[in-house]
């Protein structure tokens, strides 16, 4: 398969890159990279598909939202951060819809927790608003697309980077091993917690 890759440069994307490449044409993709694109500008999105025809799947994991004190935040910084991670990956899926080939299939990058996260509000809009699109999405996907999304919650080696301790996260290995099964087994509408 053909696998367009966005944000394969993050602890995330490195391993689901090296978890795919193996049997997989992967087409990474970046702000800065070779091939270029930016979730929150449309016309980029659009040029990715005209640059990377003809693609198998696309996998997001370049969404990211930031902690913000609910009652401090301002409506522009909580509207940017909705906009990044939720209705970008959005944007990318709808324009992936309209260029994948049959059977095709769109992984998107969630989040969860098991309890309320100090300062996760915004968090856990995007998050329920991810999970909620994807399982309506599928029932309106033509030509046997699928779509998901993964929601690993704390990676095990990204709380280690933060000299936090590890045990509490998810080791970032069996994370790709969700968006492999992801892109390569027949899930539809699912919100996948490696």
């Amino acid at each position: 398969m053909k696998v367009i890759m966005i944000g394969a440069s993050g602890t995330v994307g490195r391993a689901v890159e090296a978890a795919l490449s193996p049997r997989h044409e992967v087409v990474a993709a970046s702000r800065r990279g070779p091939v270029q694109v930016d979730l929150e500008d449309g016309t980029s999105l659009d040029a990715l598909f005209e640059t990377v025809p003809d693609a198998d799947a696309v996998v997001c994991c370049a969404a990211s939202g930031p902690l913000v004190r609910l009652e401090t935040v301002t409506d522009e910084e909580f509207a940017a951060g909705i906009s990044g991670k939720l209705l970008g990956q959005v944007a990318l899926a709808r324009r992936a819809l309209r260029h994948l080939r049959d059977g095709g299939s769109v992984t998107l990058t969630g989040g969860t927790f098991a309890a309320p996260l100090p300062d996760g509000s915004l968090g856990a809009l995007v998050n329920a608003g991810l999970e909620g699109f994807v399982r309506n999405a599928a029932s309106e996907l033509p030509r046997g697309l699928r779509i998901n999304v993964i929601a690993p919650g704390w990676i095990k080696e990204t709380l280690e980077g933060m000299g936090l301790d590890g045990a509490g996260g998810t080791p970032v290995a069996e994370v790709a091993r969700a968006y492999v099964s992801a892109v390569e087994g027949t899930a539809q509408g699912r919100t996948i917690v490696p």
